[in-house]
């Protein structure tokens, strides 16, 4: 659906983008995820034809952004970071107006396409307001809804929910996750609990290189070195670390603060990506101390995007 070749971007001297590939389905939502100013709007902006690129090749729907940007304009639908609205316009006027703009002709075809993406887009009850009276997250919905009325198989979100309440950004992903199936969307964020909870698979850009693209699966196994268990153990700190770390295959056991006289969080790393917790629930057991909870602790998209940001700029 999306074919990306060594697409880069030169602003002067300035390196924005550099050498980007990476592809994307049919169907899927792809997380672009980035800090501030690592280059995901200069990338997605190029998708969209709205910025020629320095060099490299973009494919989108069968369209070279280069040979045949209108075809490829046709086939995506944008919503950039700041959401061009008309506030003196009613929903129904503005996503007219858009579908006027996008090349759908005759009253009876604006109308009903109007009314279709209002209905999926949870527009409904906000017919007769104008913008400029909505809540933040209803006008982020007129933006998608704007970026859907011509039914592109595309769609390419700038930082949906920046700027929302937690309700607004729950109402917004379940939305995002609705399209997905029928159209491909990539979703740029540099919110990390975002593109865990909405996306299929994630690139992480950082400088304008990309770093990684994978699933969150398959980042996780790229970074981890060594597992981590997580214990909660009553008995002696000193006795409960030694027991623990003679258990084969233990790295280190560490206290997790503050610490306590009898009841103690532990976190123990093992070699290889070792799962010992039956080894480890055995040797406390044995050892005459009260094993409270044990389990396998999950590395968070956090804590892989810095492993892996911390690993390229040491490179």
């Amino acid at each position: 659906m999306i074919e990306v070749k060594g697409l880069t971007k030169y602003y002067g001297r300035t390196k924005a983008v550099d050498s980007a590939t990476f592809s994307v389905e049919k169907g899927e939502i792809f997380g672009l995820l980035g800090p501030n100013g690592a280059g995901k709007t200069t990338l997605m902006r190029m998708l969209t034809c709205f910025l020629p690129p320095s060099s490299g090749t973009a494919v989108v729907n069968g369209h070279d952004v280069l040979d045949s940007p209108l075809g490829a304009q046709r086939s995506v639908g944008y919503l950039p970071e700041r959401n061009p609205l008309y506030d003196d316009l009613t929903v129904p006027e503005f996503l007219a107006f858009a579908a006027e703009v996008k090349g759908i002709r005759g009253r009876q075809q604006v109308r009903r396409r109007v009314a279709e993406v209002m209905d999926l887009c949870g527009l409904s009850e906000a017919g007769r307001k104008t913008i400029g009276k909505l809540s933040k997250g209803y006008r982020q919905r007129v933006g998608i809804a704007q970026a859907l009325v011509n039914d592109p198989p595309c769609l390419i979100l700038d930082e949906p929910t920046i700027g929302l309440d937690p309700k607004q950004i729950a109402e917004v992903r379940r939305l995002i996750k609705g399209l997905s199936g029928s159209r491909t969307v990539i979703l740029s964020t540099h919110i990390l609990p975002e593109v865990a909870m909405t996306c299929d698979r994630v690139i992480i850009i950082n400088e304008g290189s990309i770093i990684a693209t994978d699933t969150i699966e398959g980042l996780t196994a790229r970074v981890r070195g060594a597992a981590e268990i997580s214990l909660e153990v009553e008995g002696p700190v000193d006795a409960v670390r030694q027991a623990v770390s003679a258990v084969p295959g233990v790295r280190s056991v560490e206290v997790v603060p503050p610490l306590r006289e009898r009841v103690n969080r532990y976190l123990v790393r093992t070699d290889q990506q070792a799962d010992l917790r039956k080894e480890i629930s055995s040797t406390i057991v044995r050892s005459g101390h009260t094993l409270l909870s044990i389990g396998m602790r999950e590395m968070s998209l956090e804590d892989i995007f810095l492993k892996l940001v911390t690993k390229e700029e040491e490179v």
